[in-house]
């Protein structure tokens, strides 16, 4: 059972955070392992495993690149430390920027990560399981490797 599955909500590249976390409290008044202290030693295996599946979909499905990238793993494009290579010209704009960017402004960065999160934005906010291209999945794909490799230049930034 995926996460989408368990929190019975459709799959999504955005998700209803308000359908989510009622959903959530749902669930754990369902399984949290606190009621079950009076059942046996497998109940209570059970629902403590339950319980901790439970809160990690939420930690995932709460999180917008979490998501993305969770959809991607259970469509079969996306593996774990996967090494995606990204387009040359992304990279050099990247390079050109990097080199441009003083520490107390993000504002250039901010405005390349709008323009790459235009090309998907579409794919992204009208996301239909049902009627998703694996071209589109490949788009959406290369956004998050894109956005993940924008967020280590933030993150070097604050340090």
């Amino acid at each position: 059972m995926n996460y989408f599955e368990l929190f019975n909500i459709p799959v999504s590249l955005l998700v209803d955070t308000a359908s989510l976390a009622k959903k959530y409290f749902e669930l754990q008044k369902k399984y949290h392992p606190d009621f079950y202290t009076q059942s046996g030693e497998a109940e209570q295996e059970e629902a403590l495993e339950k319980s901790s599946t439970i809160n990690k979909a939420l930690k995932v499905l709460q999180n917008k690149e979490n998501t993305i990238k969770y959809v991607l793993q259970l469509k079969g494009l996306l593996e774990e430390e996967e090494k995606y290579q990204l387009p040359p010209d992304f990279l050099m704009e990247v390079m050109d920027l990097n080199e441009n960017l003083s520490a107390d402004s993000t504002t250039a960065l901010d405005t390349f990560e709008s323009s790459i999160y235009s090309g998907v934005k579409p794919i992204i906010e009208n996301y239909d399981d049902a009627t998703i291209t694996t071209a589109g999945l490949l788009k959406v794909k290369e956004y998050y490797f894109k956005k993940k490799y924008l967020q280590r230049i933030l993150d070097r930034m604050d340090d």
